[in-house]
């Protein structure tokens, strides 16, 4: 039961992150933003990091498997994610984004040995088709966008799903979803920095003070749905876990609905959510 709160705790910060995104983006390139999101967390995970690790010993074999998720998850994930939706719109990029959870679910089968029984099987593929169809489009303002520009949600697809089955490596040695989120996020911010100042010359991001508030909003939001997904993990096998994540489109397109003018609902959104909600459904009940 644990997991799989977490497991939907960390899809509605997932699926909010997409949205907050969107507004970032309106004064501050992609490559820019990733570098208020991800340290901004960072610095707050480092400020309470004391009190959340309070008396906790370090096992020094799981930090290099954290460290080196921190290297692609959620550096390189988070540079694909906001180009995405600077090309795509953050409807399409959480529909793409989507197919992360099938990653996930043959990345714990294949180097956890998870089993996977064919309720979880089949409530996986419904919850992804319902997913993608409630927020496949092709918005109007966007104009006409490239073939090519869909291999970026893709590979953060597969970035993202790859994720969850090395942590869980991780966290078998050193159990912490915290001491994880915290060295995988403070190896993602110096690599993002790094990048930041051999682009620009400099570690500061010059933008609107609006551009990089929505973007401190996006990194506490992914930072918050990385932390609840690690601690999912911990707590669930990632066959249960990966496809209740598949809900995060729906939060998208809800707020999208809310706060974006080109999102309306239709009987295509309702009937992608009630797919969507079977899916997890056969999840729970397998």
């Amino acid at each position: 039961m644990t997991a799989i709160l977490f497991a939907f705790v960390s899809a509605a910060f997932l699926g909010a992150g997409v949205v907050t995104t969107q507004f970032g983006l309106r004064t501050v390139e992609p490559l820019s933003g990733t570098a208020i999101s991800v340290p901004t967390f960072t610095i707050v995970f480092m400020l309470l990091s004391p009190l959340l690790l309070w008396g906790e010993p370090i096992i020094w074999r799981a930090v290099p498997i954290f460290a080196g998720v921190g290297l692609f998850f959620p550096a390189m994930l988070t540079i694909l994610t906001f180009a995405s939706n600077g090309a795509l719109g953050p409807v399409v990029t959480s529909a793409l984004g989507n197919f992360a959870p099938l990653f996930s679910v043959i990345g714990a089968v294949l180097i956890l040995g998870e089993p996977l029984r064919p309720a979880e099987t089949a409530g996986l593929v419904v919850a992804v088709l319902g997913a993608v169809v409630t927020s496949v489009s092709r918005p109007r303002e966007l104009g006409h966008w490239r073939t090519w520009a869909l291999l970026l949600p893709l590979t953060g697809a597969v970035l993202r799903g790859v994720a969850p089955p090395v942590v869980k490596l991780g966290l078998e040695i050193w159990p912490s979803p915290v001491a994880a989120g915290l060295i995988g996020y403070m190896v993602s911010s110096i690599v993002l920095l790094i990048v930041q100042r051999a682009r620009t010359g400099h570690f500061i991001v010059n933008a609107p003070w609006q551009g990089r508030l929505w973007f401190a909003v996006t990194g506490m939001c992914n930072g918050l749905a990385a932390l609840t997904l690690y601690a999912a993990v911990k707590n669930g096998p990632i066959t249960t876990v990966a496809p209740l994540l598949a809900t995060y489109p729906l939060v998208t397109v809800a707020l999208s609905a809310l706060v974006l003018s080109h999102v309306r609902i239709t009987p295509r959104l309702v009937a992608g959510t009630l797919l969507t909600v079977g899916g997890v459904v056969l999840v729970l009940l397998g």
